[in-house]
């Protein structure tokens, strides 16, 4: 026999019942991560092995015997077992689903089930099966009742996904012993029946005065505004100053007028295309459209000031959101970490997460269907992305559009794609208001105790069709004939609150006359102006305006000292030996004729920007050491692995500098920095791609936010993007970084899109993005950054070029040009091309008088001026080439053909050099690369004939 089988007790004899449910979880737990449990209980699993279920029910039946007698015996181990079983798979046989109410799974908790009679039941202790149970359950059987009650009426709990021991615990109990909520008063009560009266008012009062316009409305899901107001009033008794709020545009409109306080009047008059004039800025529109571009009123997002009597203040702001509806989620929570954290101090940014609260409102169909809310919560603990804990709400209609539950998902609920991160989830009757408040009471207090998110599936349904256009009972006969027959929420708890003597009949029907009266009071201001209703559609002036002039050189000696602290690292840490060389030779840049090379200038230009008190966020796929090796931001010391960043340590700096390494999501992560740079426009944030090509992941973030943002809602943004660019023979998904698709979307100076060839021009280009940043004429920056290129020479810059230079939009090849009578044929091209025709000639020694190359550096705003002016100053020009690298239909030649023609001397043809028209970017095989790549360069430098 085994020392195990020898042994007179195990050490968990002494638990039974839900603690012995606790050991052998632990075991499970055990079995997978032996590190996963503490030393303690690790040391007995390792010395005694499982409990079994022959020893639990064992002891079971030695305690019983001892307490409670022996013939109770098979009544406790059922009694324990159903407990159990009503905690795991309650929610099976609850009542949240208000339309469909056939309860299939009933028989689920059923006392024959696990072999117990409520007679048994009597007289087991509660203590047995509930020992968090209230003072009124006496016995056993109250106890089941107790949970049955708790765990499989109108809220359902799903907490066994939640792998922490402490956190389980803690939600078990507050459920079970029905302290997680407080009862609502009289007077609160009355006030809920007031709310959904509002709510509902307000969709019937559209609904019959604008017929057929579409609105998504709200209907169905009702108490999600009660919900959303009681989790605003709880974050504000934690003194929070921002609760940021993301939803899709089913409910928005509802949500806008009464969570934001967006007066009805305003919607009424975008319902009526009424001109702006007509709502006064002071009545709660904030910035007004002028007629430009503007985007359709259920997308538009809105601002609230709350201030209590003590003068706290709270801003509540619903982020605009287009038709695609998940991707505002990471941006809200971009949003919220950039108001939780401090960034005026060198160093990391402080967070508090106290500060800002965020609030994602999702759909049914879309949760489980969209790969970005996966993304976003996969954020929700990673140390550059956390924000404390999200609320997370399932606006659940039960249908997608027209599409049913069985055909849009491959889980028993929505929700359950949370499970996987852990996240508790409470499913609540959409048609119990009382419930649904409490859910939030619950969810907010849970965030509160461990800053970690919470889901609350609020299962409701959909009143009308996706819009009020369609007509559902098409595609949902048999729902359509329930929903039509099916009280609203509002009405529902009229009856309720009827029942129990807290209003009278009159009383209802007199708050439901009130709010149309005013309704259409409200409407009637708007309607009585008989003004032209057409908007001018001419963009505002400040939008095509050009960037200020500003000076982003810096002095020699500012930059040496700058150099010299980043390289002072204390005395204790023990880098990289190889590494440790190799940035050490940045300490001669600066004698003599020492050169600054890409990595180097980045890092300066990063401590200039934050030595004048401007915080940078940088993050990315390996952004820390850079994908190219060449960055090493984040150092590592090679006997303890501890961290060092040098650009958080050196004294010069008067603002906060942030790197971190991003998961491996290009949208979620494109939308988190894209939102944080919003609210936090005085910070310069940049993200990273691995490799250029991957930043089509994240192309609904670039066409919907980052493009067009600022011309549908005025929305500012600085962001700075960096893709790494340039045909290596790397193959078709490590070459290129779409510079055609950010091209194909430049209007109305959007954004500024760049392809530097000096290290110089990149220091220079983000530090006049840094100065710009709290202007009007802000803009993101899209840089194709170089990868081969960084350990270049030829890109390297005289230490003269950052203290005396600027960034400059065209530069001319240095080595070319000089002649400017003999110059035939000029070269207009960008980026890494530039430098190899550059090597090309340097390699052959002959007469290249006739030939100059000009290269484009700014791509967007197209710098007409300056290559018009250039262009006049060779007299015997003959022709001019667009020359790249990327496919004809790729790259910048479609952008730059039209826009070249237009400043052409008269008689100078304009020619294309490059690949021909391509499906695929690059080429697979690296031999090819370069047949393709030598041809270009040699068509590109032979003179004609």
């Amino acid at each position: 026999m085994s020392s195990k089988e020898n042994s007179p007790e195990k050490p968990w004899q002494g638990f039974y019942g839900p603690n012995l449910g606790v050991v052998i979880e632990l075991y499970e737990q055990y079995t997978e991560d032996p590190n996963s449990v503490d030393e303690e209980t690790r040391a007995h699993f390792e010395k005694w092995g499982p409990p079994s279920l022959e020893e639990s029910v064992s002891f079971t039946k030695d305690r019983v015997n001892q307490e409670i007698g022996s013939d109770m015996i098979n009544a406790v181990v059922g009694a324990v077992k159903l407990a159990d079983f009503i905690r795991a798979k309650g929610h099976l046989a609850s009542d949240i689903q208000p339309i469909w109410k056939t309860h299939k799974n009933d028989d689920l908790i059923s006392y024959e089930r696990f072999n117990v009679t409520e007679e048994q039941l009597k007289n087991v202790p509660v203590d047995y099966i509930c020992p968090q149970a209230p003072s009124h359950v006496k016995n056993g059987l109250q106890a089941i009742e107790h949970l049955r009650n708790v765990y499989s009426k109108t809220m359902a709990c799903e907490f066994g996904h939640v792998q922490d021991e402490t956190e389980r615990k803690w939600l078990r109990d507050k459920v079970e012993s029905g302290t997680f909520a407080d009862a609502l008063s009289t007077e609160e009560k009355r006030s809920l029946l007031e709310r959904l009266t509002s709510v509902e008012g307000f969709e019937k009062f559209i609904h019959r005065t604008f017929v057929g316009q579409k609105r998504f409305s709200i209907e169905g899901v009702d108490s999600l505004v009660p919900m959303l107001d009681m989790a605003i009033n709880e974050v504000r008794k934690e003194k929070t100053d921002h609760v940021m709020i993301g939803m899709a545009h089913r409910g928005r409109l509802n949500v806008l007028a009464h969570t934001l306080g967006k007066p009805f009047k305003a919607i009424f008059a975008e319902f009526l295309q009424a001109p702006n004039k007509l709502i006064a800025p002071s009545e709660g529109l904030g910035e007004t459209y002028s007629g430009w571009t503007g985007d359709v009123k259920y997308h538009l997002g809105a601002d609230r000031q709350i201030v209590d009597d003590e003068r706290s203040e709270t801003i509540v702001s619903l982020a605009n959101n287009p038709s695609h509806l998940e991707f505002v989620s990471p941006i809200v929570e971009g949003y919220a970490r950039a108001a939780q954290e401090d960034r005026s101090k060198r160093g990391e940014p402080t967070q508090d997460t106290r500060r800002a609260y965020s609030i994602l409102i999702h759909g049914d169909a879309a949760f489980p269907g969209q790969g970005i809310v996966t993304e976003t919560l996969n954020l929700s603990r990673l140390n550059g992305y956390q924000v404390g804990g999200s609320l997370h709400i399932i606006a659940n209609n039960n249908i997608g559009y027209t599409t049913e539950a069985y055909d849009s998902r491959s889980t028993t609920y929505a929700s359950d794609p949370a499970k996987g991160f852990e996240i508790p989830i409470l499913h609540v009757n959409a048609d119990d208001p009382e419930a649904c408040v409490k859910a939030i009471q619950f969810a907010v207090e849970y965030r509160r105790e461990f800053k970690k998110d919470f889901l609350v599936d609020l299962i409701g349904y959909r009143r009308f069709g996706h819009n009020e256009g369609d007509e559902p009972a098409v595609t949902q006969p048999e729902l359509y004939t329930i929903i039509r027959k099916h009280p609203t929420a509002r009405a529902l708890y009229a009856e309720q609150l009827q029942a129990e003597n807290v209003l009278t009949k009159d009383e209802v029907k007199k708050l439901d006359t009130d709010m149309y009266d005013y309704l259409l009071e409200e409407y009637n201001k708007v309607n009585a102006d008989k003004s032209e209703r057409n908007y001018e559609l001419s963009p505002p002036d400040f939008i095509v305006d050009g960037l200020p002039k500003v000076k982003t050189n810096v002095e020699k000696d500012k930059l040496q000292s700058f150099n010299e602290q980043l390289l002072d690292w204390p005395e204790s840490f023990n880098p990289n030996e190889k590494l440790k060389k190799i940035l050490q030779r940045r300490a001669n840049a600066f004698d003599g004729d020492g050169s600054v090379d890409w990595g180097l200038a980045e890092v300066l230009a990063f401590a200039s920007i934050i030595h004048d008190g401007t915080p940078i966020r940088l993050s990315g796929q390996d952004t820390e050491r850079g994908t190219f090796a060449h960055r090493h931001l984040v150092l590592h010391d090679r006997e303890t692995n501890e961290t060092y960043t040098p650009l958080q340590s050196f004294d010069d700096a008067n603002a906060s500098f942030a790197v971190y390494n991003s998961p491996l999501s290009e949208q979620a992560c494109v939308g988190f920095e894209y939102g944080y740079n919003v609210f936090s426009k005085e910070t310069l944030v940049l993200w990273e791609a691995q490799f250029g090509d991957f930043v089509n992941g994240a192309q609904v973030m670039f066409d919907q936010w980052v493009s067009a943002g600022r011309a549908k809602w005025g929305q500012k943004s600085g962001l700075v993007v960096l893709l790494p660019h340039g045909y290596e023979g790397a193959g078709p998904e490590h070459s290129s970084g779409r510079v055609e698709r950010f091209l194909n979307s430049a209007a109305e100076n959007n954004w500024t899109i760049a392809n530097c060839t000096s290290a110089a021009q990149y220091f220079h280009i983000l530090r006049r993005q840094a100065k710009i940043l709290q202007k009007n004429t802000v803009r993101p920056l899209i840089i194709m950054t170089p990868k081969s290129l960084l350990r270049n020479q030829n890109i390297a810059s005289t230490t003269a070029e950052f203290a005396d230079g600027e960034f400059k939009p065209i530069l001319e090849e240095p080595i070319l040009g000089k002649d400017r009578q003999a110059v035939k044929r000029i070269i207009l091209t960008s980026g890494k091309l530039a430098i190899e025709l550059q090597d090309h000639i340097k390699k052959h020694d002959e007469d290249w008088s006739w030939l100059h190359i000009i290269r484009v550096e700014e791509l967007y705003p197209f710098p007409r001026r300056a290559i018009r002016e250039l262009l006049k100053e060779f007299p015997n020009l003959e022709e001019v080439k667009w020359v790249q690298e990327e496919p004809k239909n790729m790259g910048a030649w479609s952008f730059m053909e039209p826009r070249i023609l237009e400043i052409l001397p008269k008689d100078v043809p304009l020619s294309y050099i490059g690949r021909t028209f391509r499906s695929s970017p690059a080429e697979g095989v690296s031999n090819a690369h370069k047949v393709e790549q030598k041809r270009i360069i040699t068509e590109s430098v032979t003179r004609k004939n």
